[in-house]
Order: structure tokens, then sequence, then C-alpha cells
């Protein structure tokens, strides 16, 4: 296959969304990977991608205008890339909570992940539904969204619609809502402790309810935590589907639907 200079451009934009994908996106974007590695897993994928998706030529008139072709694929790559992304960060939500009802919510731990200061919890779990994407190969799901992305979303057809904002919005509700879900079993169970003390507090004055409590919230956090681990499946495939839907939605509303 000959290779021009318009072939050449055309793969350059593949390229573009590709890596913007790889700085935004869950796994892809850890900053302990080597940027090397990113930078030769990017390259191959667009070389795929450039062989199997039909070739179709660019329209542009100036330096300027294939400049912005540029930007809009590196931005299309990003939104993508961060749709999937922002899912995490209901695990960083849900372990605060949990953290903040146990009495751990003063120790913090760097996610990276999302970048931030995160609670023990929280960092559980991000880590736990991390080795779950490995086993149940949702990393090559959004490698093969990506590439999808390309017929779906021609290259040089990008341009942003309204549904983004709809996205969101649709995505703060399933914020709260999958958060409080994870969150219930320890909510739930310490309402219970909090009743029986508040009980013992009524019935037996003399004991200081303050020290009994904080150390009986700790030990019933702690033994329904262990007892979760079972559901950490549940809390991954809740992520996953929301990772699924904010990533369809974003390469839908990309292509100006």
């Amino acid at each position: 296959m000959t290779i021009s200079l318009y072939h050449l451009e055309y793969f350059l934009l593949i390229l573009v969304r590709i890596s913007g994908f790889m700085v935004a996106a869950p796994l892809f974007s850890l900053r302990n990977i080597p940027m090397r590695a990113k930078a030769i897993l990017a390259i191959a994928i667009a070389v795929l991608v450039f062989h199997v998706v039909p070739y179709k030529e660019v329209e542009y008139s100036t330096t300027i205008g294939y400049a912005l072709l540029v930007g809009s694929e590196m931005l299309a790559g990003v939104i993508m890339g961060f749709m999937a992304n922002v899912a995490y960060y209901i695990l960083a939500f849900a372990g605060q909570v949990i953290d903040q009802e146990i009495g751990f919510s003063m120790v913090n731990q760097f996610d990276p992940i999302t970048s931030a200061q995160v609670t023990i919890t929280g960092n559980l779990y991000t880590y736990a539904v991390m080795l779950m994407l490995f086993a149940t190969n949702m990393h090559c799901y959004m490698v093969r969204a990506l590439t999808d992305s390309f017929t779906v979303l021609p290259v040089g057809s990008v341009s942003l619609n309204i549904g983004i904002y709809e996205l969101m919005k649709h995505f703060m509700v399933d914020y709260f809502v999958i958060g409080f879900r994870i969150v219930l079993p320890i909510f739930a169970s310490l309402l219970v402790v909090n009743t029986i003390l508040a009980i013992l507090a009524r019935v037996a004055p003399q004991m200081n309810m303050f020290v009994v409590g904080m150390q009986l919230k700790v030990l019933v956090g702690l033994v329904v935590l262990v007892l979760m681990v079972m559901m950490i499946t549940g809390v991954a495939d809740l992520i996953f589907q929301e990772m699924m839907s904010m990533l369809k939605g974003s390469i839908y509303y990309l292509g100006g639907n």
C-alpha cells in the first residue's frame, strides 16, 4: 500500500484521538505506567485502526483548518476517556461516606486513578475494582469501544452536542444512587448500633457512651467491611455498567446526535 501525504494526515488524526483517550481513560492514564509504553500502545492501536477503517479524505482548507481538526480529535479522545474514568469517582465518594461513618475519615491516601486524596476504604474499593477490570477484560472492551468510535464517529466529523451536559446530569444522579447502594450495608449496621447506644444511654446514664460508641462503631464497621468483600463483584458490575453507559453516550453525542 502506497502511503501518501493525505494518508499520513489521516493517520495522525487517528493517533491524536487515541492519544487523547490514553491521557484520560481509566487504567491507561495511570502515572506509574511509563509514557514510552503508552506511546507505543497508542501507535500500535492507531496502525491497526488505520488499516481496518476505510480511508476517507479529510476536508480542510488551510493549516489552521487542519489544526482545528487535530484539536477536535484530541478533544473527542479526552472526553471519551474522561467519561469512562469518571465512574471511578463513585468509589471515592462511597469510601468517604463509609469511613466517615466508621471513624476513619481522618486517614487519607493518594489515589492514582483520580489523582486525589481519598480515604482508605475508597482506595480499597478502587484497587479491588481495578483488579476486577483486568479479570473481566474490561480494558479490552474500552479499546474495542475506542476503535469502534471511528466507525460511528469518523475522523473529521466530531461536533459537540448539548447532550454531553445531559449525560453528565444523568451521571450525577447515578453518582449518588450507586454510591449509597455501596454504603447501604455499613449505614444500616451502624444505624442499628446507634439505636442500641441511644437505648443504653437512657437505661444506664452512668455509662460513657462516647468511649464505648467509638470502639463499637469501629469494630462493627470492620466486621461488615470484611463481610462486604463478597459484594466486590456486584460493586464492580455497577461501576462497569456506568462506565460503559458513559462511554457509549459520549461517542453518541460527539457525533452530533
